[in-house]
């Protein structure tokens, strides 16, 4: 299984490469939808035999002058990617423990990458903070 899960890994990063190169404005969002994806399948949480928890409550953490391009946005960003996350979690068959929310912050330090994302289980009711 070890060695699938590493051919994947690889052909994932051949592949977004290679489309980073060839539609490099489209990537920035198809990335971080893909995270936030993946984030919910490493994070699997197996509680029955029918029931595969992930995480629900996702910060993503951009620089200060995209995240008020961002918010200004419409349609809104952040609704649209719970939206993301909660379709693949219908299509694999994933529960949530309380509701999906997705929080846009800018990022309180000098970061070297676009975007940082942030990812737990969150039980109804709690706050979605990170």
């Amino acid at each position: 299984m070890g060695f699938l899960q590493a051919g994947e890994h690889v052909m994932e990063r051949w592949t977004t490469s290679l489309w980073g190169l060839l539609l490099p404005a489209k990537q920035e969002r198809g990335e971080a939808v893909a995270i936030l994806l993946r984030q919910c399948d490493n994070n699997t949480l197996i509680v029955g035999r029918q029931r595969i928890v992930v995480p629900n409550a996702f910060v993503v953490e951009v620089f200060p002058a995209i995240h008020q391009q961002l918010l200004a946005s419409n349609p809104p960003v952040a609704p649209a990617l719970a939206n993301e996350v909660r379709r693949h979690a219908a299509e694999q068959g994933y529960v949530f423990a309380g509701p999906v929310a997705v929080d846009l912050r800018p990022a309180l330090s000098d970061m070297t990458v676009r975007f940082r994302i942030h990812s737990r289980i969150s039980p109804a009711g709690a706050c979605p903070s990170a």
